[in-house]
């Protein structure tokens, strides 16, 4: 892999599920209202596989705020 391929590769989003080595589309924007301001966000990625649980457990605590796409490059 030459330089530049490789550092193009570490620059893309990660999904944030445990394991998960999968490039994120999605931003699920979440803050945890007994620690942060109401106007802070988290960010957790997600890829098409994981969005849902992600959402789902965030959701669940009521954290999730918002749910953005990854802009793509």
């Amino acid at each position: 892999m030459t330089e530049q391929h490789q550092a193009d590769a570490e620059d893309e989003p990660v999904c944030s599920a445990k394991g998960c080595t999968q490039r994120a589309s999605w931003a699920l924007l979440w803050n945890n209202p007994k620690l942060h301001t109401p106007e802070r966000r988290k960010t957790w990625l997600a890829c098409e596989a994981h969005r849902v649980s992600l959402s789902e457990f965030l959701g669940a605590r009521g954290f999730l705020k918002e749910t953005e796409p990854v802009p793509t490059a």
